[in-house]
């Protein structure tokens, strides 16, 4: 396996949100890895589901850094970007659409300005993230998104669904060692996943977060989970931002996945710009680690930018 222990984070500062700052700190950052040449104006932003983090995007990186250049972000709360000062602003698209906007114009002025073609790699949450900045971005904008690549997501999730979440996450469980919360990684995360054991250790430490105490626990903010609350949950509905895309999408299913249901599927796969795979065996969601799933994105992403799209 490639070694990834000498990339680095990266950080930019982010949009100020509701609150306040931590103290010492003017404004919030959002961190990212960044491969392939910097001068490509041929862009891969990578998003993450829910409690990951963009290292989970290393395997996928290094397959696309030779022909793009491969931005993979920290959503707010997760891996090592700051936490909100508010929980309600997890709960927001609007956090995540205004961060990752920042993103894109960062990319564009290290870009001298030149017109990027952006290329949306979405897993679960960042998925949606990516949809919702498709639906609305303008043609005044020069950092388009050219085509989006969903994993295991669709405009509409059930409360049901959601539901099921909120035993799990903002639990905050700490553990005595990285073997440990490995251990309860391959025991409750990722359900019918094929990760290799060094791809397993690879996720765990990319997830661990230490404590002054010397426990170790997941490295996102329990914070998240407030909008998993019952009160809180309710269907996610956003076919109306769906029906305004103008891009090509491809979706992967996994075949064991009640979040992005054969129904949800069905009427995506409506729109003749839209791809859906399904992965057998593959529950909620594929990962893009393994090279068979790596395999489908590059070969896709290679596919869309020959047509010059």
């Amino acid at each position: 396996m490639k070694d990834f222990s000498a990339i680095t984070w990266q950080f930019l500062p982010a949009p100020k949100q509701s609150g306040k700052m931590k103290p010492g700190r003017n404004r919030r950052q959002l961190a990212y890895t960044d491969w392939g040449d910097p001068k490509n104006k041929y862009v891969v932003v990578c998003a993450h589901g829910l409690t990951r983090n963009c290292r989970d995007f290393d395997f996928l990186a290094a397959a696309l850094e030779q022909d793009f250049r491969v931005v993979c972000v920290d959503m707010a709360g997760r891996g090592r970007s700051d936490w909100l000062a508010e929980a309600a602003d997890y709960n927001s698209a609007a956090t995540y659409v205004s961060d990752m906007e920042r993103v894109l114009e960062h990319i564009y002025r290290q870009n001298h300005n030149s017109h990027l073609h952006v290329y949306w790699v979405g897993v679960s949450m960042g998925g949606l993230i990516g949809m919702l900045l498709a639906a609305r971005q303008r043609e005044t904008v020069p950092y388009h998104i050219r085509a989006l690549v969903m994993s295991d997501i669709g405009p509409f999730v059930p409360a049901g669904v959601l539901g099921l979440f909120s035993g799990t996450i903002g639990t905050d469980p700490r553990f005595h060692s990285l073997s440990e919360l490995e251990f309860h990684m391959r025991r409750t995360a990722l359900p019918y996943s094929r990760f290799t054991d060094a791809q397993w250790h690879h996720l765990a430490k990319y997830s661990a977060r230490e404590y002054g105490d010397g426990t170790i626990g997941y490295r996102y903010d329990p914070a998240i989970s407030s909008g998993f609350r019952p009160d809180h949950i309710k269907d996610i509905d956003l076919w109306a931002y769906w029906d305004r895309l103008n891009l090509p999408v491809l979706v992967l299913r996994g075949e064991k996945s009640g979040v992005l249901t054969p129904e949800t599927a069905g009427r995506m796969q409506r729109r003749p710009d839209v791809q859906i795979t399904e992965l057998a065996g593959i529950g909620h969601s594929p990962m893009l680690m393994d090279e068979a799933q790596i395999h489908l994105v590059k070969d896709y992403l290679l596919g869309i930018r020959s047509r010059g799209e």
